[in-house]
């Protein structure tokens, strides 16, 4: 699925109009009328209030329809003009002509707080207020409305984004925002019900296709992808009837330190499980019984020193190492990194240690192969980006780093970012219970493996992450959040393949 910018739906609203050759008001019915028969399921006639708080803008012209509609459907339903400028466009004005001719209730026009209804928490609110089209942070009594929405306990629905919520832009002010329960967005969902600082505010959606032009939005270059089930599909590469394990390739991973070869466990184990031919783990010699004993199936070479690694040599061309899980930060280490860069041209995924020592060492950060996948944790890749203002600025300086480099960056987090140069693409499986010891150590392991079988680097991140996250979905189903651990990520990845080509739907075990 595609993320669009608030301008590119707006372009797209102008050419639909034009290629159906129908007005902006009908394109208005229609998306009004998704969000009435939405409402009229689940409500199937109820007489619970339901208040509308609707704009002067186009969001609040959907606001009106969908009131009308209801009226027309018998529903109790009160209807608010936020009143919070002398403009209104000309959709919202036809609107509100046409909503006076089905109720006795007029509109109630809001002018100051004075004009704030009781509302009980059994009631329903649905915010009309503001849409995609904001441009200034709301302000004055107006933001104290939306902090007396925010406050009552009554369930709130939003049309298309939550009002204050900018669809593209950073955040101005969170106290300007509204939080709702649930958003119905039309035609794909915006970019910020997918950040940190912006999801909060959104918390659940459906996106409703209000019937957009096809062809300008396949033909579009959208600000990011969203990679769920149907995504993954495409991206799975089936095994061969006649092949073997050379087929599949050889892995290297190079992990572990005294204390830490749990890293190195996780981060092989997960190669294998992910489909790798052959594995090998390259560890200090403490860890060598413990490899032996935890994956009977890896082959395992040792660094001649103890505790840390000083030096890689392995007598084989490695398809694909994963670098720097619990590797530690032993100045031998950095030069052994040194080498392995200088004279390895197999494809890498870089992780923990690795990244740290690389953000410590402009030399080594120099000789960053190309193509190499990162896959940094909030504080490694601040290591490597510097501090950032937002989201969008952290997003715009991986970007920067991403081209620069010519590396692929996975930004971890509730919907995992991977970005390669401009392009973006959001995961949607996973979940809070994967924020725990070892996961990350599983996911570099994973794409590892994935490009050990020949998947490119991309193709790689971006399944590897969406079957990574799927795997921590299925054992969170069976376990919960709370007892959810790296290695049962790991166990339940064949699980995660299975489910790609079920008809099972795509749900997850709770709620984001």
């Amino acid at each position: 699925m595609k993320i669009f910018s608030s301008e590119q739906l707006y372009e797209a609203d102008k050419i639909t109009t034009e290629k159906q050759q129908i007005t902006s008001e009908e394109l208005m019915e229609r998306a009004g009328t998704q969000i009435f028969q939405w409402l009229h399921q689940r409500l199937q006639g109820a007489p619970v209030p339901i208040h509308i708080f609707c704009g002067i803008g186009d969001n609040g012209g959907d606001g009106l329809v969908v009131g009308r509609l209801l009226i027309e459907q018998g529903y109790n339903v009160i209807v608010y003009v936020v009143n919070c400028s002398d403009k209104r466009s000309e959709n919202f004005l036809h609107n509100y002509d046409k909503i006076k001719n089905v109720t006795k209730k007029w509109p109630i026009l809001m002018t100051s707080e004075d004009d704030f209804p009781e509302i009980n928490p059994e009631e329903i609110i649905v915010d009309a207020i503001f849409g995609i089209g904001l441009n200034r942070c709301p302000d004055g009594w107006v933001k104290e409305l939306i902090q007396y929405i925010n406050k009552r306990k009554a369930f709130k629905l939003a049309i298309d984004i939550p009002s204050g919520l900018y669809s593209n832009s950073p955040l101005e002010d969170k106290e300007a925002v509204l939080s709702a329960n649930h958003t119905l967005t039309f035609q794909a969902p915006k970019l910020s019900f997918f950040l940190p600082e912006t999801a909060p505010f959104v918390s659940n959606f459906d996106v409703l296709d209000i019937g957009l032009d096809l062809e300008f939005l396949h033909k579009s270059e959208p600000l990011a992808h969203l990679i769920s089930k149907p995504e993954a599909q495409r991206f799975y590469q089936p095994r061969e009837k006649f092949g073997h394990k050379g087929t599949y390739g050889h892995a290297l991973l190079v992990a572990g330190s005294y204390g830490k070869i749990g890293a190195a466990v996780l981060s092989t184990k997960a190669a294998f499980r992910i489909g790798a031919g052959l594995v090998t783990a390259f560890v200090p010699k403490c860890g060598y019984p413990i490899l032996q004993t935890a994956i009977p199936e890896a082959m395992v070479i040792t660094d001649k020193n103890e505790e840390y690694i000083s030096s890689i040599e392995v007598d084989f061309e490695p398809s694909a190492i994963g670098v720097g899980m619990g590797l530690g930060k032993n100045k031998a280490t950095v030069e052994a990194l040194k080498k392995l860069f200088t004279n390895t041209e197999s494809p890498f995924v870089i992780d923990a240690d690795a990244l740290n020592n690389i953000s410590k060492n402009k030399e080594l950060l120099k000789l960053l192969p190309k193509n190499s996948v990162l896959t940094p944790h909030p504080g490694e890749l601040k290591g490597l980006i510097g501090i950032w203002k937002n989201d969008y600025d952290k997003i715009e300086k991986v970007k920067k780093f991403s081209s620069k480099h010519e590396v692929v960056v996975i930004i971890k987090g509730a919907y995992t970012l991977t970005v390669y140069g401009d392009k973006l693409y959001l995961n949607s499986s996973g979940n809070p219970g994967m924020a725990t010891a070892g996961s990350g150590d599983a996911l570099t392991g994973v794409i590892t493996g994935l490009l050990s079988q020949g998947y490119d680097p991309l193709l790689a991140s971006v399944f590897g992450v969406y079957i990574h996250g799927r795997a921590g979905d299925i054992a969170a189903g069976q376990m919960g959040y709370e007892a959810l651990m790296a290695g049962d990520i790991i166990e339940f990845l064949a699980d995660a393949y299975i489910d790609l080509f079920n008809n099972t739907k795509n749900d997850e075990p709770y709620e984001k």
